[in-house]
């Protein structure tokens, strides 16, 4: 009697598992038309069901941390490395030991304790009028604090975490005095106050209104689809500094396991297929992102745009520095 009982106490068990293991629980930041494909995608490959649900990052940051023990949630995916450093430093994700993520993840892209990891590359750069300016005229985001840029600058508000994030990663590179006398320049040359987006900001290099601004390239390519007639064109700036820190602000959409996942190995096999040769095009494509796996060649609406060097700080940055950032944005005026 007692090794049937022992019997179905194991089957009972093993049924358990295959119920967890067949299913892993997200919490989104990205929209679901960007991330359903790449989940059926991964039901299709492996069996394993995704359960998402989306909502604004802080939202989602504080409903796991009310959850606590008793969230459902195995993964945490979100846009902005500033997001990812936050949850691991309110103690809402838990290190991973993985060899694939560490071959797929460039270390500038991926938490340096293992808690997040980079999952497609968002490049913050300048966009200009291409009837008004040539590419000469252009050169790198601290340039644009040059008084010969006075009323020719548009800039997204410095209440959205991008701006926050580049500021940041140039306060790691220059410190905050020198950071804050680039941001004050550009606060002196703006052509009108800042826009509550980038593509209001595009919109406005387009129409004359100034000549240039910094933005998300997906925002650009969005536009461009959208409205191929306008004159704008992108410039990868700060790429012919000897700085080792020199090169195009880079940032990323990421993500890791939550610190109390139920089925924390299939939130990291997800993971792992996420930054795979397979899903990597997928995961990028869909917002015209560009992939974080230095395998994968971009879309051929990226690629047309040239290669640029990318910018080597730890992203990590962008959330470590991001409280002095926003006092320093408040500081130079920048709204």
């Amino acid at each position: 009697m007692k090794t049937k009982q022992l019997l179905a106490c194991l089957t009972l068990a093993a049924v358990s598992l295959s119920a967890i293991s067949a299913e892993v629980v997200v919490y989104s930041a990205r929209n679901e038309q960007l991330i359903k494909p790449l989940f059926d995608s991964y039901t299709r490959d492996t069996g394993v069901q995704i359960k998402f649900i989306t909502g604004a990052e802080g939202p989602l940051l504080e409903r796991l941390k009310a959850e606590g023990q008793n969230s459902p949630a195995d993964v945490l995916l979100t846009v902005d490395a500033g997001n990812l450093w936050h949850a691991a430093q309110q103690g809402l994700l838990r290190p991973l030991q993985s060899k694939i993520l560490q071959d797929n993840v460039p270390a500038h892209l991926r938490d340096p304790a293992n808690e997040w990891f980079g999952l497609s590359v968002r490049a913050r750069t300048l966009v200009y009028n291409s009837s008004r300016l040539k590419p000469a005229d252009l050169s790198t985001y601290e340039d644009l604090a040059d008084p010969k840029w006075k009323a020719r600058l548009c800039l997204r508000s410095a209440k959205k975490v991008y701006n926050q994030s580049l500021v940041a990663m140039m306060i790691t590179e220059h410190g905050e005095p020198k950071t804050e006398n680039i941001v004050k320049g550009w606060v002196s040359n703006l052509a009108t106050a800042p826009f509550a987006d980038d593509t209001k900001a595009m919109e406005a290099v387009a129409n004359g209104q100034c000549d240039v601004t910094i933005v998300n390239t997906y925002y650009f390519g969005r536009l461009m689809e959208k409205s191929p007639h306008l004159p704008l064109a992108i410039y990868w700036p700060n790429q012919h500094l000897g700085s080792k820190h020199a090169g195009v602000h880079v940032n990323i959409s990421g993500a890791g396991v939550t610190r109390h996942a139920k089925n924390p190995l299939g939130g990291q096999k997800l993971i792992e297929w996420l930054s795979s040769d397979k899903a990597q095009n997928l995961f990028a494509d869909n917002n015209l992102e560009f992939p974080v796996n230095p395998k994968v060649k971009p879309d051929a609406t990226l690629a047309g745009w040239g290669s640029f060097k990318p910018n080597q700080i730890n992203v990590k940055e962008a959330g470590s520095l991001q409280i002095q950032a926003v006092k320093l944005m408040d500081r130079a005026g920048y709204k």
